[in-house]
């Protein structure tokens, strides 16, 4: 944060740090404006899009490009100065084979103001502590998908817990031609049965077998990681019987997680029982019993120190990088010297920022692990014709982000800058206090189940095109880069980090205001906007073949 350029004061163009050779545009700029920037005189060569980059100096073809202090792509043309960086005139490279030196000592952030805060949470005995207080109903394989739905609609039916009965009505008065009445817009809220209780979860998933062993003890690791989150008070599993992800597995990755069996768990086989009605009958009895059970557990304060914050970015763009990630980034850190711990996962889209992330870890056998298993995921992904390269997607380019190194030195400023002090392949718990990194893919649902499968009890979701992603189990709260989409969707925003950007207000302002509101989400006081919604996205990573 210290090698950054403060935006306080409204202004066209922002060079990140002082290494760069390109700016930003944060308005849109015609050709011939000219920017002072960085004590050069700049005339631009062309038209710049809002959250597009612009050169300072003119490139010549094998010359790098440099953005956030790194090496973000290479010049494959000549690019003239004030000329526009686009996917024709550089290609991806990094500087991720360079070693990293051990950091100086961190200096971390003043957090005063928190000192002896506490949040309100679900105290569970094996010491964790949640943000939220659910019921867990998951199938061991995708042959129990249509049970799950089924229980689904008959629970929500029971408890009068519809989340969706105004698009409904909605629906009803469409098909009809009627208009919608007023009245009917919002529907009163009903009285809830366990007040305790956060509501249930029901896992559907497309995995347990057809594919590989490997696969379905990872499905196993994955289901007991939620299963045993602090979040959740128990659970209710449906099993098929002859799938490859037997109960067995389950039960072996519930010991490793919860090895004093605190957690209640039961389990449902359809062939071993028979017809669909027994099936359902019994489940149902186990939930609502597993409902009282849960009832009894009240928020009571925790420190801030039990929170494990988990951090995502997903529909990035050009301003990305310079609000709303390093806004989370600042987050992290206050966290981190609270006590508490955090994840940054997405090891895709930390390609071209290794070396600095090394030169972040506690030990040489931490930033060896790092390697390694960067290293295993590029080999994987090259078995089948695929690079890191390849991970900016259309809307990405579109708004800015032209190479993946590019996009990953923005992304990885959801980390903050705390010490790294451990580093955790897919499925694996949080070990210790402080920032890990987690092995997932970039795919924003997969990054977000499997940090909650981790452990993460809270997320911030950073996001410049905007996304309504959710978790099951773990609260998510989605942070704008650019204050135009908090407008626009603003009942999928719940922070705007856009005033970074306009130069109204600064990172660390704002990083108390967002802590802030994370101890709201983390005691029941604020509802996420993907609460609100009920979006609850659950997707495995299925790193096997389908056999």
């Amino acid at each position: 944060m210290s090698d950054m350029i403060a935006t306080q004061t409204p202004r066209r163009s922002l060079r990140i740090h002082r290494d760069d050779n390109v700016c930003v545009a944060l308005v849109d700029l015609a050709a011939g404006t000219r920017i002072e920037e960085a004590g050069l005189d700049i005339t631009l060569a062309e038209a710049v899009g809002r959250k597009h980059k612009f050169t300072l100096e003119a490139l010549s073809p094998g010359d790098t490009v440099i953005m956030y202090g790194v090496t973000v792509g290479r010049a494959t043309r000549p690019i003239p100065s004030g000329g526009v960086i686009a996917t024709g005139n550089i290609e991806h490279t990094t500087d991720s084979a360079r070693d990293g030196t051990r950091r100086r000592d961190w200096q971390a952030p003043d957090v005063s103001a928190f000192a002896g805060r506490t949040f309100e949470g679900y105290h569970r005995a094996d010491g964790k502590v949640g943000t939220a207080n659910y019921w867990l109903v998951v199938p061991l394989v995708f042959c129990e998908n249509r049970n799950i739905e089924v229980l689904r609609e008959c629970v929500r039916e029971a408890l009068g817990d519809d989340p969706h009965r105004r698009y409904k009505h909605m629906a009803r008065s469409l098909l009809h031609g009627e208009a919608m009445p007023e009245a009917a817009e919002e529907a009163p809220a009903l009285e809830r049965p366990f007040p305790n209780v956060d509501g249930v979860r029901f896992l559907t998933h497309s995995l347990g077998c057809g594919g590989t062993r490997e696969d379905a003890r990872a499905l196993c690791q994955l289901l007991a990681g939620y299963i045993c989150h602090p979040n959740v008070a128990g659970a209710t599993v449906l099993s098929l019987g002859c799938q490859n992800a037997q109960a067995g597995l389950l039960q072996e990755a519930l010991a490793e997680h919860d090895p004093e069996g605190v957690r209640t768990v039961e389990f449902f086989e359809q062939q071993a029982l028979g017809d669909e009605e027994t099936l359902l009958r019994e489940t149902l009895t186990a939930i609502f019993d597993g409902l009282r059970r849960a009832n009894r557990n009240e928020r009571r304060p925790a420190p801030l120190s039990k929170l494990v914050l988990g951090v995502e970015c997903g529909g990035s763009d050009g301003f990305s990088g310079i609000s709303a990630n390093p806004l989370v980034g600042a987050v992290m850190d206050r966290l981190v010297a609270l006590g508490g711990s955090g994840l940054l996962s997405e090891f895709p889209e930390l390609c071209g920022v290794e070396h600095e992330l090394r030169s972040r870890c506690v030990s040489d056998e931490t930033a060896e692990r790092f390697r390694e298993l960067m290293a295993a995921y590029q080999r994987h992904a090259g078995a089948v014709g695929a690079d890191f390269s390849m991970n900016p997607s259309p809307g990405n380019i579109r708004d800015g982000l032209i190479t993946d190194a590019m996009k990953s030195a923005g992304a990885a400023r959801k980390g903050g800058d705390s010490p790294i002090v451990d580093v955790l392949d897919y499925t694996e718990p949080v070990r210790r206090p402080g920032l890990s990194l987690l092995c997932t893919p970039g795919n924003d649902v997969e990054s977000t189940t499997a940090m909650a499968g981790s452990g993460a009890n809270l997320m911030l979701f950073t996001t410049g095109l905007g996304t309504p992603t959710g978790n099951p189990v773990a609260p998510v709260l989605k942070i704008a880069s650019n204050s135009e989409l908090a407008t626009r969707m603003h009942d999928a925003i719940d922070f705007d980090a856009g005033p970074i950007v306009e130069g109204r207000a600064g990172i660390d302002e704002l990083a108390d205001e967002l802590l802030t509101l994370c101890l709201d989400a983390a005691s029941g006081r604020y509802r996420s906007c993907a609460v609100r919604l009920d979006q609850q996205d659950f997707i495995p990573w299925k790193r096997g073949v389908s056999l």
